[in-house]
């Protein structure tokens, strides 16, 4: 996928897409020297993991303002999501040198985002209107960590692969929630699961 066909698919302005071109060289960058990604999804980048990541901005709740990436990693999907605006992204990851990493990013790309260099499990809960994840936990694990932030009516969306359906599977049987799965339009065997009104079961 060229940048111009990402362009197209996640209808970006022409700023936005010049500042996500500089994102992507300062991951091809550092990728020489810490392992950022998957090396051979370089390759695919734009299809791989900028699409990946923007396809998530139609699914945000409306007027979202305030959004939680869980292990943000490269800043994948939280770091694009913050450059495609307007909602400020909190980037949660543990690693000090992605966290340098993200931080160089956001300099680069203005991005509205804030980095947060601890554990998740860690961090003080605060109210969002979405949280974020892509390859950091097993579903049941993310609810966990999810709920201190959305309990108060914020939606969870979630990348997943074709584990989705066991993960999901095993999940309801400790949490309640309202699911809505959406076909991924940037991998035929991915979906993005989006879970409201999480609350826990009680026996």
């Amino acid at each position: 996928m060229t940048p111009e066909e990402f362009q197209a698919l996640a209808e970006v302005s022409a700023d936005t897409l010049g500042r996500l071109k500089e994102y992507v060289a300062l991951v091809e960058k550092w990728q020489r020297r810490i392992n950022l990604v998957g090396r051979s999804s370089l390759a695919d980048v734009w299809r791989r993991h900028l699409l990946d990541s923007a396809q998530l901005a139609a699914h945000l709740p409306g007027r979202a303002r305030n959004v939680v990436d869980l292990g943000s990693g490269a800043g994948f999907p939280g770091l694009v999501l913050a450059v495609m605006g307007p909602a400020r992204v909190h980037l949660v990851e543990s690693d000090s040198r992605k966290c340098i990493f993200l931080r160089e990013a956001i300099r680069i790309t203005a991005a509205n985002a804030e980095i947060h260099h601890c554990r998740i499990e860690a961090m003080d809960p605060f109210a969002v209107d979405a949280i974020t994840a892509r390859a950091c936990a097993p579903l049941a694990k993310l609810l966990e960590y999810a709920l201190p932030f959305v309990g108060g009516g914020g939606a969870c969306l979630f990348l997943k692969g074709r584990k989705a359906q066991r993960e999901l599977t095993d999940s309801l049987k400790i949490w309640m929630m309202r699911v809505t799965r959406i076909r991924s339009i940037s991998d035929p065997s991915g979906e993005i699961l989006k879970l409201e009104d999480i609350s826990r079961r009680h026996d």
